[in-house]
């Protein structure tokens, strides 16, 4: 295979004024002609940092190259001048990155972004490149290309943006793509599309990628080989069925064992404990050490040098040595090939599984009736953000709420602790309503009951408040403990959370996100509520922190007998952490069943569509999956009567019409 790119001992170093921050040091990568390169890692462990270093973009000051080559084509480029390196940029090495809506120019329309590219590397006039990059636009899938080439960024949903993005990096036929992180801000659905259309133009163009994600299901999705990176290293390199059926650093074992598959049942997922080291002094020996329940005498004095397992397979950790004691890795951390059922699946029959939860024996804590909540927009028109909602939660249970963008998952939420005013319907807590005219006493006496964690912790606490102060403001504003116990207090719930009285003098911007979220988590728990809407609470946290912080929730759930409303898209935590779930689709519940329930036999096609669409770690399953898709248009032209929500079997509903409810095998009882 011929190398299009290699990497030879690159070091990237900060200069602060706290000192010198080693973000890389020393890594080594070639990058072969038509394979994808996957390199995953926690935040800080140097991933971002590598691919701006292969790209010359890293600022400087403060950034420097202070060692290492970066050859392209014979070329070092790291030796380059700017004006050299704005050469390679965009015609020979793009970059799709992370955010769409900061990588676009707000000002610019969309065509002559993509056309900028063709007019300072192909010498096209403006009537060519216009050409090519309405040609450019259809092949990644924005319909209407000739009429939407002069619309504005904001005219475009986040999935299209992505895909303009896409265009632009694609325009003049590069030879590496770098993405970074490109599908973290989209939903499952839509990622699944941004990743089929990256596959299926690599295999038209023989662009080589290197994908930059913590998500392990997009890398099984994507990648040839996986590169492992930690505290500014690469800990372990090898094929991508290598690094998931036979992992050997301890750092892989944690980062796959912290992710759920779909047929997790464990108690709890397994987290990495403690956080990344701090790289102004990165530590002695084997920097995973301190984080390693693994880890021997030798690991706190000498770096493991990168032992060989297969020509292709490398890993630097002291295990791999002769001399050290065998260790298996744990059940969790190594992958099971999953086999996608190529059954035929019978229409489903009307049963009463022992599982389902009989309703009439449980305690309703949460009833929503009619749920509506409308937006003006002007000029007439309205937003059915949600559209006539019911569903009822139990005292101590987990119910999921899921779906993608804009469905009316967040807003339902919202609603529901009186953000929002609704607009119809009833939100009954404890059988009292939760919207209309209230007595300040009432206010406060459900603003105790029901608190919310919210997506962003770093948005949602109050940079100029200690965290003593954030978390105990609740208690100051119900008044329920003096001084001496307010401290007390504040100081049981850092321990309850995982962290530390020394932590209380502290400032939201003094902590990593995970430790952020165990804050705000801290702040709800903290005037003993009954109910938490937890609103996105892991979407901006590495896998290994959501794994902590769910473990976090469901052992709190289990300890004091709180009830959770958990909104999210990444459903195969959903379906790990909840008990019931629904599933939204513009502004409506389109299926609501017991989670197993739910993922075994799904009966609505959005909720199959949905489901086709989860990338999960284990690439064997990823090759052979088939997504099914969703035909909107189709889906609501072809209603007739209205759909409503209709009890398919005890505990499973579905919104179906009166024929459909028949054709899935429902019986009226």
């Amino acid at each position: 295979m011929d190398k299009v790119l290699e990497v030879k001992d690159l070091h990237v170093s900060f200069d602060t004024y706290a000192g010198e921050v080693k973000a890389v040091r020393g890594v080594s990568f070639d990058l072969h002609k038509g394979e994808t390169l996957a390199i995953v890692g926690e935040s800080g462990s140097g991933k971002s940092v590598t691919s701006q270093a292969l790209m010359r973009l890293i600022p400087s000051p403060p950034g420097r190259i202070p060692k290492g080559q970066v050859l392209f084509e014979g070329r070092d480029l790291v030796t380059l001048s700017e004006k050299e390196m704005q050469d390679v940029r965009g015609r020979d090495i793009s970059m799709i990155f992370q955010d769409p809506m900061t990588s676009l120019n707000p000002t610019m329309t969309i065509g002559n972004q993509i056309m900028e590219s063709y007019i300072k590397h192909q010498k096209l006039s403006r009537a060519e490149a216009r050409t090519r990059s309405i040609e450019l636009l259809e092949m990644v899938g924005i319909p209407f290309a000739k009429e939407r080439i002069d619309q504005y960024p904001h005219q475009f949903s986040g999935g299209m943006r992505q895909r303009i993005v896409i265009a632009i990096a694609l325009a003049c036929n590069p030879k590496v793509i770098i993405a970074d992180e490109p599908t973290t801000a989209l939903d499952v659905s839509i990622q699944a599309q941004i990743l089929e259309l990256l596959k299926e133009l690599q295999q038209k163009m023989g662009t080589s990628i290197i994908f930059i994600t913590h998500d392990l299901g997009v890398v099984a999705n994507m990648a040839d080989r996986v590169a492992v990176m930690y505290a500014g290293k690469i800990v372990e390199i090898g094929m991508v069925d290598e690094i998931f059926y036979d992992p050997k650093h301890p750092y892989t074992w944690g980062l796959l064992g912290s992710m759920p598959n779909l047929d997790t049942n464990e108690e709890e997922l397994m987290s990495i404990p403690g956080s990344p080291p701090d790289m102004f002094r990165p530590p002695v020996g084997d920097a995973f050490a301190a984080r390693n329940p693994y880890a021997l005498k030798v690991d706190l004095e000498y770096e493991p040098p990168m032992f060989k397992i297969s020509d292709t397979h490398y890993a630097a950790t002291w295990l791999l040595h002769e001399m050290a004691p065998h260790i298996e890795p744990p059940a969790s951390a190594v992958r099971k090939k999953i086999t996608p059922s190529t059954e035929k699946v019978e229409p489903l029959q009307m049963r009463t599984p022992e599982d389902a939860p009989n309703p009439a024996t449980r305690e309703k804590l949460l009833e929503i009736k009619g749920l509506q909540q409308y937006f003006d927009l002007g000029g007439g028109h309205t937003l059915k953000a949600v559209d006539g909602i019911s569903f009822d939660i139990y005292k101590g249970e987990i119910f999921g709420l899921v779906g993608e963008s804009g469905c009316g998952k967040s807003t339902t939420g919202r609603t529901i602790l009186r953000l929002y005013d609704a607009t119809g319907g009833e939100v009954l807590f404890k059988g009292k309503n939760v919207h209309g005219k209230k007595t300040l006493e009432e206010k406060k006496w459900l603003n105790r009951k029901i608190q919310m964690i919210f997506q962003d912790p770093y948005s949602s606490l109050n940079p100029r408040l200690t965290v003593s102060d954030i978390i105990a403001e609740g208690i100051d504003i119900h008044g329920l403990h003096s001084k001496e116990e307010r401290m007390k207090k504040v100081y049981e719930l850092l321990e309850t959370v995982g962290l530390n009285r020394e932590h209380a003098s502290r400032y939201p911007h003094e902590f990593s996100g995970g430790q952020r979220q165990r804050i705000g988590i801290a702040r709800a728990l903290a005037v003993d509520p009954e109910f938490i809407i937890a609103d996105e609470p892991i979407s901006a946290l590495d896998v290994s922190i959501q794994a902590q912080v769910i473990n976090l929730l469901k052992r709190l759930q289990k300890e004091k007998g709180l009830t959770y409303l958990f909104i999210a898209h990444d459903l195969s935590m959903v379906k790990y952490i909840s008990d019931r779930i629904g599933v939204m689709y513009r502004g409506r519940i389109v299926e609501l069943a017991e989670s197993n329930r739910l993922y075994q036999n799904p009966i609505h096609p959005y909720t199959k569509s949905l489901l086709s669409a989860i990338p999960l770690p284990d690439p064997d399953y990823e090759r052979s999956r088939r997504r099914i898709l969703f035909d909107d248009e189709a889906y609501l032209q072809n209603q007739g009567e209205e759909r409503v929500l209709r009890e398919i079997e005890r505990g499973h509903w579905v919104a179906c019409t009166q024929k459909e409810y028949e054709m899935y095998g429902g019986v009226l009882v």
